[in-house]
């Protein structure tokens, strides 16, 4: 029996200078209590607009900083909160951290969730799930919700005041979102949400990478120089509309693999997710022999922007330690086996090394 397709989505996706003027009016249908859940940068960058905007209403507001980890205990601690204050709507403030503790408490209590992303370096604010770590900060399970956050609201002018490498980092988390699906296609494997591919999905994740291509370096330029432009704009939206929307509806493939082998190196622990996704990108495009001018768009783009080509630029020196992350990149469940007539370890390990050997063309 053929997979149904399936779409989801935020209910409300709202982005501009200045967005957050508008929170009150574009949320005041939810409930009249809020508990905003915040990183530092976050209550700090966008309490005082959010404020502004409930001028005149009877609601009753509370932000909490939460406490750096979207821990099964800052969790718990969240809830405490949520059931002592009567709290009718949950707001998460931040990076993917606090934005996974907010998703996480309002799953358990039945609530509503906002979601205020403070910088656009994953598309994990639209998606409908979080990655939960136990109290020691070790890897605890992904948490899959029944629906997408209730609204979205991205004010351009925060993103456009935050350091670059994040604008950077979320362009390399994007840049898979195209090539994973169209694998996933090909293979008639399931989406994130484990529905058929929808030809809407796969449109957005097209636009997504048509997006970066067009936009990607302007961008980049508006960013280091914390002004909000059209092409700032439309990278905004790429990273977190178009590219959470598309991976969740569209699926993943080696790309991300890549990103779960590399975590088991030390030496990539302070590399940026989208950074390795950038890379596992063009060594997929490798594994599928795709045309050697797609191959060179993909890596002409990365090199423009930021995003690595070799795999010193990771943070690896000794090639041989990336056998351990090709191994387990292929371990049994990963989104690699998506692909055409599956990948070995020793496959991606090669494909990985002849990548690093084509970047390294770029520094000559």
């Amino acid at each position: 029996m053929a997979v149904l397709k399936l779409l989801r989505a935020p209910l409300k996706y709202l982005q501009g200078k200045g967005a957050l003027l508008h929170f009150y009016q574009e949320t005041k249908e939810l409930g009249t209590s809020y508990l905003f859940v915040c990183s530092n940068s976050g209550y700090k960058n966008c309490s005082d607009k959010i404020k502004k905007s409930f001028e005149g209403s009877n609601c009753e507001l509370h932000f909490e900083i939460f406490k750096g980890i979207s821990s099964v205990g800052e969790i718990s601690r969240m809830r405490e909160i949520v059931q002592d204050k009567q709290i009718q709507v949950v707001v998460g403030i931040g990076g993917g951290s606090a934005i996974d503790t907010a998703k996480a408490t309002a799953h358990y209590e039945k609530l509503p969730v906002v979601i205020v992303p403070t910088v656009v370096a994953t598309d994990a604010p639209c998606t409908g799930l979080s990655v939960i770590y136990q109290d020691d900060g070790a890897f605890d399970s992904y948490l899959f919700y029944p629906k997408n956050p209730e609204a979205v609201i991205v004010d351009s002018e925060v993103i456009a005041n935050a350091p670059v490498k994040f604008l950077i980092a979320g362009m390399g988390d994007a840049l898979g979102t195209y090539f994973e699906a169209r694998a996933c296609v090909r293979t008639d494997s399931p989406s994130l949400e484990n529905g058929g591919i929808a030809l809407s999905a796969m449109a957005l994740c097209e636009l997504c990478y048509k997006t970066l291509l067009k936009n990607g370096y302007q961008a980049k330029l508006a960013c280091e120089n914390h002004l909000v432009t059209p092409a700032l704009e439309a990278i905004i939206e790429a990273n977190t509309y178009l590219s959470g929307v598309g991976a969740d509806n569209g699926g993943l493939a080696t790309a991300h693999s890549v990103y779960n082998g590399f975590t088991a190196l030390p030496e990539c622990e302070e590399t940026m997710h989208g950074s390795v996704v950038a890379f596992g990108t063009i060594t997929q495009l490798l594994l599928e022999s795709a045309p050697s001018e797609e191959i060179k768009e993909v890596m002409d783009f990365c090199h423009k922007v930021g995003l690595p080509v070799t795999l010193k630029e990771l943070g690896v020196t000794d090639v041989t330690r990336v056998r351990i992350a090709a191994e387990k990149a292929c371990i049994p469940g990963e989104t690699i086996h998506n692909m055409a007539g599956d990948v070995t370890a020793d496959q991606l390990y090669d494909a990985l090394l002849a990548a690093d050997l084509l970047g390294q063309e770029y520094f000559k």
